[in-house]
């Protein structure tokens, strides 16, 4: 049998109930329940579940205009779903504007007429049939995930990019491919709001939009920033927060797990597979501007020297113009490479990166030689000695710090800028995309080929997988381009 739609009066009129419920026993579609104000309507709402409300506005202890706040007060809760249609006296246009904009989803003013009140409900059943449909096809496309994404670090240039291509590539496959919001944050939680589906096609997407949590990733090609949120989860070092997140992968039955990010990221899915079997895939694509996944190219690095030497050349050009020096903080927090390889592109004069030792005297007496310079200091530059300190002073304030602190005199205008947030969101170009296609296509290769633990790798032009266990998280740079960033005071290099 057809379940039937369960309706709540509620009126401080037994009269008005017994009338409204006779006008409704025509269909046999509905089961009917009454209540004498908005207090007791709360307790059977909460005990009965009711598809539909026919409440009175004007009620003693609480009214309409009460209840329907508490239905509508959260969007997320099953209780916005009950449609609600207010009965009034008044007639007023103020009135009904004031219910509606409350959350009521239909007003009917009193007398209220039998035919128009059968067709206002038979309405009603139609929207809450699609609401429980859709309901019902969210619970079943969230209760087991197939192959889940999870991005949690920076945004480097670059995320959604690989996040469509992965997804392309899946799909192909016949996977489906969901992702979390807001990275290990989210399979901590394990609501089912804190997951998407991530669809390619634009059919199947077309057929699947009318189910909340449903995103097209196609657009994502060349977008810019993460379309899942990669905020870093610093709490994910605990383990009872590791352990919730690994039963929240085992409850959902997760078959894949692909991270997508930085060290932080990588660290966070080694710790997460220590608590899996063996029998969940997972693997992981570097995502970061600074490189700090060494062995291979990261995507987002080409971007960000890309952006990161544009802004050292404008700055280049200014110093120029009006002698001075600039001392800039770039990305780098612990090999330096975006520093350096910024510094490299533009042509700076020096760059100071987190294991540089420097002659703060002999750069002092070398910027008094010159009418302009540019030094690029990486952000990880002493940034222990700085914190021990209790300095808030970024690395290019403290480097300037240090020459100061020589007690010679700078006989030019110096001016610090400190690192600028609007790399990471930079434009994608094309050989951060050319590379996240690569990444994307040989994880979907590694995942149909059943292997598991390995990052798709770029070094070359030639590609390969490494091993989780052979990941090392600190790119080091190569000395001789430490010696090409020094126009400043090395004697091998001048001007």
């Amino acid at each position: 049998m057809r379940e039937k739609y369960r309706v709540l009066i509620v009126d401080d009129e037994e009269s008005t109930r017994k009338l409204l419920a006779k006008m409704l026993k025509t269909n046999a579609d509905l089961q009917l329940k009454e209540a004498g104000d908005g207090e007791e309507a709360m307790g059977i709402i909460k005990e009965w579940g009711p598809d539909i409300v026919l409440s009175d506005l004007m009620m003693p202890r609480m009214d309409g205009l009460e209840l329907c706040r508490y239905l509508k007060k959260d969007p997320d809760s099953e209780l916005s779903d009950i449609y609600l249609i207010m009965i009034s006296a008044r007639d007023g246009k103020e009135d009904k504007i004031q219910c509606m904009r409350e959350g009521a989803d239909d007003y009917l003013t009193k007398p209220v007429d039998p035919d128009e009140l059968r067709a206002r409900i038979k309405v009603a059943q139609r929207i809450t049939a699609h609401i429980k449909k859709t309901e019902f096809e969210k619970r079943r496309m969230f209760e087991t995930l197939d192959v889940l994404l999870i991005q949690d670090g920076g945004c480097a240039p670059g995320y959604n990019p690989v996040t469509a291509f992965i997804t392309y590539h899946l799909e192909e496959m016949g996977r489906e491919v969901y992702g979390t919001r807001e990275g290990f944050k989210s399979l901590v939680s394990g609501k089912e709001d804190d997951f998407l589906r991530l669809v390619y096609d634009p059919d199947l997407f077309k057929s699947l939009d009318h189910i909340p949590g449903v995103f097209h990733a196609a657009p994502l090609s060349e977008s810019r920033g993460a379309q899942l949120r990669s905020e870093r989860y610093k709490d994910f070092v605990k383990k009872k927060n590791q352990k919730k997140a690994a039963e929240t992968v085992k409850e959902k039955k997760v078959k894949a797990l692909i991270a997508i990010g930085g060290n932080g990221t990588f660290l966070g899915l080694q710790a997460l597979c220590d608590l899996l079997p063996t029998s969940i895939q997972a693997f992981f694509i570097p995502v970061t501007i600074d490189s700090d996944i060494a062995g291979t190219e990261c995507i987002g690095q080409h971007t960000g020297i890309e952006i990161g030497s544009e802004k050292i050349r404008c700055y280049m050009a200014d110093a120029r113009t009006h002698k001075r020096t600039y001392i800039i903080e770039m990305m780098g927090a612990s090999s330096g490479f975006h520093a350096l390889h910024s510094c490299l592109g533009a042509r700076a004069h020096l760059a100071v990166l987190p294991s540089t030792r420097v002659d703060h005297k002999k750069v002092v007496e070398a910027l008094n030689r010159r009418d302009e310079c540019v030094i690029v200091v990486a952000e990880g530059y002493k940034r222990e000695e700085r914190k021990s300190k209790g300095l808030e002073m970024n690395a290019a304030e403290y480097f300037y710090k240090e020459l100061l602190d020589t007690g010679l005199e700078i006989r030019r205008r110096v001016v610090c800028e400190a690192f600028s947030r609007d790399i990471r969101g930079g434009a994608p170009n094309n050989q951060d995309i050319t590379l996240a296609q690569r990444m994307a296509y040989n994880v979907a290769a590694y995942l149909d080929a059943g292997t598991s633990r390995l990052m798709p790798a770029v070094r070359s032009g030639k590609e390969f997988a490494i091993p989780f266990n052979e990941i090392e998280t600190d790119n080091m740079v190569e000395e001789d381009l430490l010696v090409l960033s020094n126009r400043l005071t090395s004697n091998r290099v001048r001007n």
